[in-house]
């Protein structure tokens, strides 16, 4: 839940300081963008911290190496977060960030029928689960396509 209330109000922090004047951010493509790069980064956050070992426990037993899936896509997190921002390269990082999403949902299933915890934490139901990635999934094209 914690990247979908990062995604919320980063949005509407940039989106007021764009009502407010500073000039980047109005409209609501770039409030957008932006909250779509805290999103990624605090995700790509729990990737080398205390969720790391929660994070492999996720990875399908299909992957090989989990902690290296774990790394790969903390940096594509990172990559991605700062592709967003560029307009030279938006575009191309919401169709990566795009297809890492629907890559990584297999694990988002595993957690969720597993009742993996993170950070102590329970993981949503998988239908909150689907809901929010399809929800993930929408700000990240609207963010690189809008």
């Amino acid at each position: 839940m914690a990247p979908m209330i990062a995604l919320a109000v980063s949005f509407l922090f940039f989106w007021i300081t764009g009502l407010l004047g500073w000039s980047y951010f109005a409209g609501w493509q770039h409030p957008l963008q932006a909250g779509v790069a805290v999103m990624f980064l605090l995700t790509a956050s729990a990737h080398w911290g205390k969720r790391r070992p929660d994070l492999t426990r996720m990875v399908p037993s299909v992957f090989p190496r989990p902690e290296l899936m774990v790394t790969i896509t903390g940096w594509l997190e990172i990559a991605g977060a700062t592709g967003i921002l560029i307009p030279a390269t938006s575009r191309a990082a919401a169709i990566c960030l795009t297809l890492m999403l629907i890559a990584m949902f297999p694990a988002n299933v595993k957690a969720a029928r597993e009742k993996i915890t993170i950070g102590g934490r329970p993981t949503p139901p998988l239908f909150v689960r689907t809901i929010l990635q399809i929800v993930f999934l929408t700000a990240v094209l609207l963010a690189g396509f809008g």
